[in-house]
């Protein structure tokens, strides 16, 4: 019910949506304005052409970019109902090899600006308490605001276990009650100035690039485009929400916004000449248009806007990853799923990471100016990925012709903020491209690593189990080799073909070999209903050799031990095992032996013993290795952290190594001493 309701459009899912998905772009006016007037210096010389044109510009910018391409067009471009850069590159991937490295810079760069978006709007939003003359003691211990940001953040990534539809009816009617109040106060300042309506005019906002009051030119679009950096993170929580949602909520929200960006505009226009403003820096139009009766309410709204403003983020950096995953971008973490919706899912490792980064931001900068300053440009690197993806899935869908009027159009707009970020680059914008390079290189070694390895080693890969049967029944009845366990458990993925990786029967037969009474191969299939529990067995014509296809549900626990030894209790009711009696013990009646489960770690010796020619194949290799090794531990996933589990290290290439230049010059049979003494007698 609840999968259902989120899904399709009611008013329980827009509630959610408003509180998931809004948070980012619901509060932008919090600092657009403020960054545009800050551009071109103090509030005198925003003249009246100079507001005007800069509201037509936010007007513009978030039809064209948010509404036409995000709500419009890229929401229907969504695999099984889930969004985001990844979800699209899976749609369009086979159309050509390089749209891979568009989709890994487009997913680094929207991971990376997620450290930014939740500690600029925060701290943006407490600011605020400097205006207020009972919170004076913020303006005199400036390290207040850090601390404040600090405690605010930490709380919100701490809730996030509790999931999103948790977190959506929390935030849900805070958000409502947010753009209610924020439409409200646009529309009473409107009155002040009414030309700035002349904005609805894309006239003035092509004026304003190159016209003198503007002292910024195009780098204007620097600080514009602020107002639409949440529009990557709509596309990202479709899966959470629904596009029915988003496709009803949208035009309450960009309502909402424009009505308050053209409050503040009209604000500052009746106010630009007068004397106690004109020589005015760094002021915020959003808080000085309010009644000063009505501020300290106001701030305190905006801090609990600006925390849900992270959760859009948040919420998209959680889809991405568990996207790359799918994809083979990065190596396996634990996901949890803390509702019934198959795309609601919380990585505690995601998050905690995104907590680091925010943090760090926060202390780094300290304030919101400096944040801004860094705020947008890993962002317009992801969008202009999304561009490229989307025109080739128009073209897929629709008409190729329709494709490059798409790429060509929002191209060529997203390059032009993209050259105005640039300006970023120095004042902060490096960190988030760091950042940006460090997740790509990480996504490119696993992907390739492991392209590179299958490469060298694709026709040892897998083998047939079948073909190894004879030898696994002789070794289960072999009593000069010692037992290593009663059961002895490998979860390794079987295909239809009965062939798992030979790593896992290198395991078994190659090295010391392992005599159990019966040799288990667990598959385990995860379903996309939430209670699945259900599983189908191949003896494969033996009584010692057992494969399991083992289908769960994404909310049912992944504990193994949960279900094998019933699967045992049926195929020994059923007659297909032997009972596995035991002279010793404390229960009389068992009839099910011990387990050995056996975990492989893969490591790699000097790559230059191995048919590996190429430097950067090595490096790809030992990359992924070196993931691999540090990521959590099979046993974790599968709750084996209290079994008796074997963590065996085995080689990346079961092919023995060889060096060609080794010669051999001879062969001497030297004779003993004893010898030569007998032929002299």
């Amino acid at each position: 019910m609840e999968q259902q309701k989120v899904q399709t459009r009611s008013l329980f899912g827009m509630l959610i949506t408003l509180g998931v998905v809004y948070g980012d772009i619901g509060t932008s006016p919090l600092y657009v304005m403020n960054a545009i007037l800050n551009d071109n210096g103090a509030l005198k010389n925003a003249t009246p052409e100079y507001v005007i044109g800069s509201v037509s510009l936010i007007f513009w910018t978030l039809m064209l970019i948010t509404t036409v391409k995000y709500v419009l067009i890229a929401l229907r471009a969504d695999n099984h109902q889930e969004g985001g850069i990844f979800a699209l590159y899976a749609l369009v991937r086979h159309r050509a090899k390089w749209l891979i490295f568009i989709a890994l810079i487009g997913g680094a760069a929207l991971l990376a600006d997620g450290t930014l978006t939740p500690a600029v709007t925060v701290t943006s939003a407490v600011e605020g308490l400097r205006i207020l003359p009972d919170f004076a003691i913020f303006n005199e211990l400036p390290l207040l605001i850090p601390i404040t940001v600090t405690v605010i953040l930490l709380l919100l990534f701490m809730i996030q276990g509790f999931g999103t539809a948790v977190v959506g009816r929390s935030f849900g009617p805070i958000m409502l009650l947010w753009f209610i109040a924020i439409g409200y106060f646009g529309i009473i300042n409107i009155g002040q100035a009414p030309e700035i309506l002349r904005a609805f005019s894309p006239v003035y906002a092509l004026q304003i690039l190159f016209s003198p009051v503007n002292k910024t030119g195009i780098f204007i679009l620097d600080s514009v485009f602020l107002a639409t950096t949440g529009a990557e993170a709509l596309y990202s929580d479709v899966g959470h929400v629904g596009r029915a949602n988003i496709d009803t909520t949208w035009p309450l929200v960009y309502l909402t916004l424009i009505l308050n960006y053209l409050g503040q505009g009209a604000w500052v226009i009746s106010h630009y000449q007068h004397a106690a403003w004109q020589n005015a820096t760094n002021l915020n139009p959003f808080y000085e248009m309010i009644p000063t009766n009505l501020r300290i309410g106001m701030v305190l709204l905006a801090t609990l806007a600006a925390i849900i403003a992270s959760q859009a983020l948040i919420t998209g950096s959680y889809t991405l990853v568990d996207e790359a995953e799918g994809l083979k971008f990065l190596p396996r973490m634990n996901i949890r799923h803390p509702s019934n919706v198959r795309s609601q899912i919380y990585i505690g490792a995601v998050n905690w990471l995104l907590c680091a980064g925010t943090l760090a931001i926060v202390w780094i900068f300290q304030s919101s100016a400096r944040m801004e300053a860094a705020y947008g440009l890993a962002i317009t690197l992801t969008m202009l990925m999304t561009t490229i993806l989307l025109s080739h899935w128009i073209a897929m869908k629709s008409h190729p012709i329709l494709g490059v009027v798409v790429f060509a159009g929002f191209g060529l707009l997203e390059t032009i903020f993209l050259i105005a970020s640039l300006t970023k680059f120095l004042h902060g914008g490096y960190l988030t491209l760091a950042l940006t390079l460090a997740i790509f290189l990480v996504m490119v070694t696993w992907f390739f690593g492991n392209r590179r390895r299958l490469k060298y080693n694709r026709a040892n890969e897998l083998v047939n189990i079948l073909d190894y049967r004879q030898q696994l029944i002789e070794l289960s009845h072999d009593d000069r080799i010692p037992m290593f366990a009663t059961n002895l458990v490998y979860l390794a993925k079987v295909d239809r073909h009965h062939r798992v990786k030979r790593s896992t029967l290198y395991s078994i037969l190659d090295k010391r070999p392992k005599r159990a009474e019966v040799h288990w191969f667990i598959t385990i299939n995860e379903t996309s209903r939430p209670y699945d529990c259900n599983y189908s067995v191949d003896m494969l014509g033996t009584r010692n050799i057992v494969e399991v296809q083992l289908n769960l549900g994404f909310r049912k626990s992944q504990h193994i031990n949960l279900y094998l030894r019933q699967i045992v209790n049926h195929l020994i009711d059923n007659h297909s095992i032997d009972p596995q009696r035991s002279r010793y013990g404390t229960i009389a009646s068992r009839r099910v032996g011990d387990f050995k489960f056996v975990i492989q770690n893969q490591q790699i010796m000097d790559l230059a013993s191995y048919p590996v020619t190429r430097q950067s194949d090595r490096l790809f290799i030992g990359g992924r290795v070196l993931l691999q090794n540090i990521t959590p531990s099979p046993a974790v996933w599968y709750g084996l952290e209290f079994s008796d589990v074997l963590e065996e290290t085995i080689p990346l290439f079961t092919t023995p190594a060889t060096d060609p230049t080794l010669a051999n010059h001879a062969i001497r049979h030297t004779r003993q001493p004893e010898q030569d003494s007998k032929q002299n007698d």
